[in-house]
């Protein structure tokens, strides 16, 4: 299995494919598996690189409190070490909100951006002058739920906050019994990271005003089943990035590179042929 010790931390990756490079960045509770769905068709254009973020799966779990940031030193450096850079970058939800990230801190790493549904709420509730959508009720109601999946998590009930998050946050009802039974271990193998990432304090927080500083192409997307509040995260990114491109995925929900992998290429190939 292919590892490589950057930043401090061991990490596992896949590399496949040829052409330009791809780096495919994972969300939360989850891990490189989850990007096999669309990965047999993107490997044909591009020189594919997945794996799985510090904390989950196959790659080291270190002690103490983590952070974000962390998460994005380990993605330059992994993009770095296998001589990647500048690379096409797509990420999804947490893993969407590093590559953000990412982009405010070392543009030059990117060749282009796609982020499908970054859960950086901060960057919407922050200040009274964001006026009604500081008050969004939807995105109330979503983070009292996440604050239960978190009490579970903390008095140890794994089963009960991974089952909650992916019922009723992230995917909607009867999504965790349709899940292969592959899938819901890693939800349980991962939960730990979960929780440690929800701990950062500022996990749902970004620079806008740096990320401003990123001039290369973006594409930044959302599913119209999806949560409703994504929309507006999406909406704050794209006043930072006036030169993005912003699609609604008809049908799709926070996953749709596995839910809907063959429109999730078709966006993501044609975006980044449009401006190779």
């Amino acid at each position: 299995m292919p590892r490589a010790r950057v930043n401090g931390v061991e990490l596992y990756y896949q590399l496949t494919g040829d052409g330009d490079p791809l780096v495919l960045v994972h969300g939360s509770w989850g891990d490189h598996f989850t990007w096999m769905p669309v990965l047999p068709a993107l490997a044909e254009r591009f020189r594919v690189l997945v794996y799985d973020r510090r904390g989950h799966s196959r790659s080291e779990r270190p002690p103490g409190q983590g952070s974000r940031a962390e998460d994005e030193d380990d993605l330059a450096a992994l993009v770095e070490e296998l001589g990647l850079a500048p690379a096409h970058v797509a990420g999804n939800s947490f893993g969407a909100s590093t590559a953000l990230g990412l982009a405010a801190r070392r543009p030059t790493l990117f060749r282009s951006l796609i982020a499908h549904e970054p859960p950086l709420t901060g960057i919407v509730t922050a200040g009274a002058e964001r006026g009604p959508a500081s008050r969004d009720t939807r995105m109330q109601d979503a983070q009292v739920k996440i604050d239960s999946v978190l009490a579970h998590l903390r008095a140890g009930e794994t089963f009960e906050g991974a089952h909650q998050f992916v019922e009723e946050v992230a995917l909607g009802p009867g999504t965790w019994d349709g899940f292969p039974e592959q899938v819901r271990e890693t939800f349980l193998t991962n939960a730990p990271t979960f929780l440690d990432e929800q701990d950062d304090p500022g996990w749902s927080s970004l620079d806008l005003g740096r990320l401003s500083g990123y001039r290369g192409p973006a594409l930044l997307t959302t599913g119209t089943v999806s949560p409703p509040w994504f929309p507006a995260v999406i909406a704050r990114i794209a006043e930072a990035l006036p030169q993005a491109q912003v699609r609604s995925l008809d049908g799709a929900g926070h996953i749709p590179h596995v839910t809907h992998p063959a429109e999730y290429v078709q966006n993501l190939t044609g975006f980044i042929e449009a401006h190779a």
